[in-house]
């Protein structure tokens, strides 16, 4: 029997080790499970109970971590071409990789909108306390995150200051990234589902990461795509501003077709590219001074 595609990312999903966050009494409010429409894809993951990891473990290690946040506008969590397609692909070029499970803000827990961001920092201490056992480097820990999971890494990258809560960040990747909450620029569903209605003006400000850059902020690697409708390239263009104003190393590609959502790219597509493009950027971060980050 000829397995379909989304099969195919559950069976690879299943290989990486399930590491849980926290412990269950430590996740305050009370969990509340949805019910999913009729055919909701299995790889689109709601109703998280218990936030986790999969970690990933690559054949020729290379010492590096590589923590990665999938998207889905804060209502579900994107595991196959924004996790395990990531995954595989980095892993094969010796990354210990560890794909986020995080809470959603919709299922009932208390301060909904910081759940997310909880988990990512209880996530860097894990990575921090595994490195021994995998043999890997606290010191080099770098994020990618994809559209909601780009505002989250983006949320990370600029309100861990002075946190000490687990290894600081080498780099920030984020692909075709929700950034802004302003009509026509922010992605609508995003910051409803993080927000909820009406939030307040010093909400949005809490939660819009190009506010919060600041000379801590790690170097940065961009990507969007000039036809993406659902998250307007302008997001990427408005925290490389604030980084380049900040005085931040970024590396910005821009690409004519792919759309929102595209993971590793089209094969038909230049934005394919962007992959090679971005291990050999982490490669010369790997070699620039720290004092020069």
């Amino acid at each position: 029997m000829t397995l379909t595609t989304e099969q195919l990312a559950l069976e690879a999903w299943s290989k990486g080790e399930q590491v849980f966050l926290w412990p269950g009494d430590q996740l305050g409010g009370g969990f509340v499970a949805l019910e999913l429409p009729v055919g909701w894809p299995q790889a689109q993951l709601r109703n998280i109970a218990q936030p986790y990891v999969r970690v990933f473990r690559p054949e020729n290690p290379n010492g590096r971590n590589l923590l990665v946040f999938p998207g889905g506008a804060y209502t579900f969590i994107s595991i196959a071409n924004e996790g395990v397609d990531v995954a595989r692909s980095m892993t094969a070029r010796g990354y210990t990789v560890f794909v986020l499970v995080h809470r959603l803000p919709g299922e009932g827990w208390d301060q909904p909108s910081e759940v997310a961001l909880q988990d990512v920092r209880r996530a860097l201490v894990l990575i921090g306390e595994m490195a021994v056992t995998l043999g890997t480097d606290p010191a080099q820990v770098h994020v990618i995150g994809f559209s909601a999971g780009g505002h989250l890494a983006a949320s990370l990258a600029t309100r861990q200051v002075g946190r000490g809560d687990g290894p600081v960040l080498r780099t920030l990747g984020l692909i075709y990234p929700v950034i802004s909450h302003e009509k026509q620029i922010g992605n609508a569903l995003s910051t409803q589902s993080l927000l909820g209605d009406t939030p307040s003006a010093d909400m949005i400000a809490l939660h819009s990461p190009a506010q919060h850059v600041s000379a801590e902020t790690p170097p940065g690697f961009f990507v969007h795509a000039l036809d993406d409708v659902d998250v307007p390239s302008e997001n990427s263009l408005l925290m490389v501003g604030a980084m380049q104003a900040a005085g931040r190393p970024i590396s910005l590609h821009l690409f004519e077709k792919g759309g929102h959502g595209f993971g590793l790219g089209d094969p038909h597509l230049p934005v394919r590219q962007w992959l090679a493009l971005y291990c050999e950027w982490l490669d010369r971060n790997e070699t620039r001074p720290k004092s020069a980050t």
